[in-house]
């Protein structure tokens, strides 16, 4: 079993940062890929970003690229996102999610464990 607990969100002005972070515990967190998700009032779960066990590949949803930067420490079991020049659309919650594969996926249903989800509120 997999635990994932999120941390790091925040009410935060529209330009502001602010970094997530997801521990992992109960497997090699290093074998496996890892995402991030987010989820607004009345959406659909949305992939943000992902990242490669050995953290050497990442991918972003376009809406986020170049602002948002996915990581992870394989020693400290975490993953985090570094999210910058935030704007009131990226408000949701959001939810890291682990892969049994080593190789990132952009689907929700392609991840097998899950966080509990942390809210990030952007204010204009």
């Amino acid at each position: 079993q997999v635990q994932l607990v999120e941390s790091g969100g925040g009410l935060v002005q529209a330009g502001g940062s602010l970094r997530l972070s997801c521990a992992a515990s109960g497997r090699t967190f290093s074998s496996y890929a890892m995402g991030w998700f987010r989820q607004a009032p009345g959406k659909e779960r949305e992939f943000v970003a992902a990242i490669t066990w050995s953290g050497g590949s990442t991918y972003y949803a376009d809406s986020v690229k170049g602002r948002f930067t996915i990581s992870r420490d394989n020693v400290k079991n975490a993953l985090y996102l570094q999210m910058n020049s935030l704007k009131p659309e990226d408000t949701a919650v959001y939810y890291c999610a682990s892969r049994e594969s080593r190789w990132y996926g952009v689907a929700g249903n392609e991840y097998d464990y899950w966080g509990q989800g942390t809210q990030v509120t952007v204010s204009s």
